[in-house]
């Protein structure tokens, strides 16, 4: 073999070897389990015949429903708007529930209408399921305490109530949220003076729907919501604790009513953030 030859030689061994090193350093940034050929095609754009690169979609983070500086460890009844503007948020205590929840989403979802359910420990724990549709449909989520208890209570037990609820709503649906809400509106048993000392705030309502009375017909409800409306109240409703068929059957012509005199629905974090 001539010198010729020979330094030809090398040269070909030299640049096959750096072929092979730097096919070696691309391959594992494009998949070290998928073949090159079906890689590119993948990334491949046919209609400008160029490689596409797709950065993997950012995590969908999980609600978290806070409350404004000047509304943490306070009680609201309802909220001043610098606008005045028409805007009314319903809330719905006591579920979830079996049956009536489902319905009342489905009323809300037809009429475009997002409310803030406050939700009972031990009716999350039955009905997960529902608890989770409420948080895919855009609905906001309220600590409602875990046994609904009115007694007064000590520290321990307050903070019992409220936090074994909130690590429940967490591990259900992923959802933290600062809004509390003591049943019945008793504000002296322990429970709303452990929420405050968490920064939560503590939402009551302006307007009741007097959805618990036993003898009232649905029509009362929708009356005493429409007659009471205000720009910026809070309106109390139920979906669970009991038969609410009632309130099932009152919500759309709450709802309707309410678009007729000009309301725009609002959920409580929102309406909050609107507060002058």
């Amino acid at each position: 073999m001539t010198n010729n030859s020979l330094k030809r030689q090398q040269i070909i061994s030299f640049v096959a070897i750096a072929s092979t090193i730097t096919a070696c350093s691309i391959t594992p940034q494009l998949g070290l389990n998928k073949p090159l050929s079906k890689i590119h095609t993948a990334l491949q754009d046919p209609a400008k015949g160029q490689i596409n690169a797709q950065l993997p979609s950012a995590k969908v983070e999980n609600p978290t429903f806070t409350v404004p500086a000047k509304f943490q460890g306070k009680t609201v009844y309802k909220v001043p708007l610098s606008s005045n503007e028409k805007v009314i948020a319903l809330s719905i205590d006591d579920g979830p529930w079996p049956k009536t929840t489902l319905e009342m989403l489905d009323i809300l979802k037809q009429n475009d209408v997002k409310a803030t359910f406050f939700w009972v420990g031990q009716a999350l724990q039955a009905n997960p399921d529902l608890a989770k549709q409420e948080v895919a449909e855009g609905h906001a989520i309220g600590n409602h305490t875990w046994h609904h208890w009115y007694r007064r209570m000590d520290e321990a037990t307050a903070k019992s109530e409220i936090d074994r609820t909130a690590d429940l709503i967490y591990k259900t649906t992923g959802v933290k949220t600062a809004l509390f809400r003591p049943p019945g509106g008793f504000l002296n048993n322990g429970l709303a003076t452990y929420a405050k000392s968490q920064k939560d705030a503590v939402i009551m309502w302006s307007l009741t729907s007097a959805d618990t009375d036993p003898h009232a017909k649905p029509q009362a409800f929708v009356n005493n919501v429409l007659k009471g409306a205000k720009p910026g109240s809070i309106v109390l409703m139920h979906d669970g604790g009991g038969d609410r068929q009632r309130t099932v059957q009152a919500l759309p012509q709450i709802i309707s009513g309410l678009k007729q005199q000009g309301y725009r629905f609002v959920t409580i974090p929102e309406l909050l953030k609107m507060a002058q």
